[in-house]
């Protein structure tokens, strides 16, 4: 009897709770931010370079008794073709909105906006610094909805709670932000017989933190239960991370591209739950296919390993990004993107279950024990400059 009077009042109060205690071990997205930071720049190098490459090999030979003249050291080369890097300022600026799909429960409509803004300097064509910001925008599944077991501290069994029927105005749509700052080195790798194979390498330093909409401080502190015992207090999608890339081409056609990236990371510091800092892989594949002048289609998959303050471990995270881009004029641009992913090596997805630590103080005591987070969204964005690709 009183079991059965613990749960029916638990149940009354849970609405506040799961709301309150929303998405610990969150999204790995520190991966897309570098996919989009670094990849779609050094993307541009290499494509110059390879185009400068095909450019020279394709001019004719000067007829003999040609007087070859060599212009001054500081003039720019007479060919308008790129020869790597963009020099000078560049920039980018969009905005964004974001459709939600999966098993999202009651959650309906578009996320809140997010914008991009990436403004770059080219001291030459091999050497370049970029300062970008991101906002991106997701909404994991599994939070309002299913049966989960409901646990009450001393009483060893579990009664099942509907999320959906409890409380189906629960909000954890979630928006990340990401800093990053590069620099940028193109290399011409010479090999036998005169072929030159670009590399660029990217040194990246990255910020990120967060706001989960159901965080009772605004921000991404939001409790959750560890080893059966709640955490509180933990910004659970703030860290710091420093990387370094390189990326090498391996397709080139008049219409195709193709190049993959590989990027050691570690974590500035270690925060939260994080146990140790152990360097991390990412690995990113991006392959385009253009059409016509103005119109890009990518696929661009990844595995990558992330390590949020919520997270014992780094997250070992499958995603892929699948979009279209078309130009409007000169410098506009819009932008569709559907992407998917969710760490492998955190089940099952969304909340396992919910803990009330004490009897009676269920309503400010009861965190939900999460899994691994995974979402699927469409994004578009309209911009101007050249458009880049930033997902979880």
């Amino acid at each position: 009897m009183v079991r059965t009077l613990l749960r029916t009042s638990t149940a009354m109060v849970l609405a506040v709770t799961v709301g309150m205690a929303a998405a610990p071990a969150a999204l790995a997205d520190t991966g897309a931010a570098l996919s989009s930071g670094v990849v779609q720049s050094a993307n541009v190098a290499i494509k110059n370079a390879m185009n400068a490459q095909t450019h020279k090999a394709s001019r004719p030979a000067l007829p003999d008794r040609t007087l070859a003249q060599v212009p001054p050291v500081r003039q720019q080369p007479v060919s308008q073709q790129q020869l790597g890097l963009p020099t000078g300022f560049t920039y980018t600026f969009d905005v964004s909105i974001a459709k939600p799909f999966g098993d999202i429960g009651s959650k309906t409509g578009w996320l809140p906006g997010g914008m991009d803004v990436v403004a770059g300097y080219g001291f030459d064509p091999t050497t370049r610094i970029v300062a970008n910001y991101y906002e991106l925008q997701h909404y994991p599944v599994g939070f309002n909805s299913g049966v989960k077991p409901f646990y009450i501290q001393g009483l060893p069994n579990g009664a099942p709670v509907d999320l959906a029927q409890l409380h189906p105005q629960i909000d954890v749509a979630t928006k990340d932000r990401f800093v990053l700052l590069n620099l940028e080195k193109l290399f011409l790798i010479k090999l036998n017989g005169g072929k030159v194979i670009p590399l660029v390498v990217t040194p990246t330093y990255v910020a990120r933190w967060s706001k989960i909409a159901s965080s009772p401080t605004n921000n991404d502190v939001v409790a959750f239960e560890h080893n059966g015992y709640p955490v509180y207090g933990v910004h659970t999608r703030t860290a710091q991370v420093e990387s370094i890339a390189f990326t090498l081409p391996f397709l080139k056609t008049p219409k195709m591209f193709g190049t993959f990236t590989v990027a050691p990371s570690w974590l500035v510091h270690t925060a939260g739950l994080n146990q140790d800092n152990h360097v991390q892989l990412y690995q990113i594949l991006y392959l385009e296919y253009n059409p016509t002048p103005t119109t890009k289609f990518f696929f661009e998959p990844q595995s990558s390993r992330d390590y949020l303050p919520a997270d014992p471990y780094a997250e070992h995270l499958m995603a892929y990004f699948l979009g279209v881009s078309q130009r409007i004029g000169k410098a506009g641009f819009v932008q569709l993107v559907l992407n998917s992913g969710g760490p492998t090596n955190y089940s099952p997805y969304g909340v396992s279950a919910l803990y009330c630590q004490q009897a009676g103080n269920c309503a400010n005591t009861t965190v939900p024990a999460v899994g691994g987070l995974k979402a699927t969204q469409l994004q578009i964005q309209f911009g101007i400059g050249s458009p880049s690709v930033i997902q979880f």
